[in-house]
C-alpha cells in the first residue's frame, strides 16, 4: 500500500471513530450540550428517547465502533455495525434537520472510502451464493441426505 493512501486510510479510521467514540460518549456523560430541535427532528429524538432503551443502547455501539476504529482492532465488523447508523443520521439530516446534512455526507463520504479500503475484508458477506461450512465427519454420514454444519 503506497504510503499516501496508507495514512489517509488512517487518518479518515481515525476522525470516523473520533468522531463516533466521542458522539457516544457524549450520549452519557452530556458534556457538549445538543440544545432542542423544533419540529419533527424533536418528536423523533423524544420519541426516541422515551422508549428508555434505544438511545443508550445506540451510544453504547457508537462507544464500541469508535473504539474498534481507533485502535484498528476488528475495523471490517465496525464499518458493517456503522453502517445502518451512519445511513441513518444521513436520512436525519437530509429529511429532518437540514443543517447537518453536510457533516452527515462527510461521515457516510469517509466510511466508503474505508470499506473501500478494507475490501478484501468483505469479499465472503458479499458472496450472493455463500454455502455454510460443512465438517468432513458430516460429509461422510452414513444418512444420506443429511448435511450437518459445523460451528465456527
Amino acid at each position: 500500500m503506497p504510503r499516501l493512501i496508507k495514512w489517509s486510510t488512517i487518518t479518515a479510521r481515525g476522525f470516523l471513530g473520533l468522531v463516533f467514540f466521542v458522539s457516544g460518549l457524549n450520549g452519557f456523560l452530556q458534556f457538549m450540550p445538543m440544545g432542542d430541535m423544533p419540529g419533527p427532528a424533536g418528536s423523533f429524538l423524544a420519541s426516541l428517547a422515551a422508549t428508555g432503551y434505544f438511545l443508550p443502547l445506540l451510544m453504547a455501539t457508537k462507544m464500541a465502533v469508535g473504539l474498534a476504529l481507533l485502535t484498528g482492532r476488528f475495523v471490517p465488523l465496525a464499518l458493517i455495525v456503522l453502517a445502518p447508523i451512519t445511513i441513518h443520521i444521513a436520512a436525519f439530516h437530509l429529511f429532518l434537520a437540514p443543517q447537518g446534512t453536510v457533516m452527515a455526507l462527510v461521515l457516510g463520504a469517509l466510511q466508503l472510502a474505508l470499506a473501500w479500503a478494507y475490501r478484501d475484508s468483505f469479499k465472503g458477506v458479499l458472496n450472493a451464493s455463500a454455502k455454510p461450512r460443512v465438517t468432513d465427519a458430516a460429509q461422510k454420514s452414513s444418512e444420506p441426505g443429511i448435511v450437518h454444519s459445523a460451528v465456527a
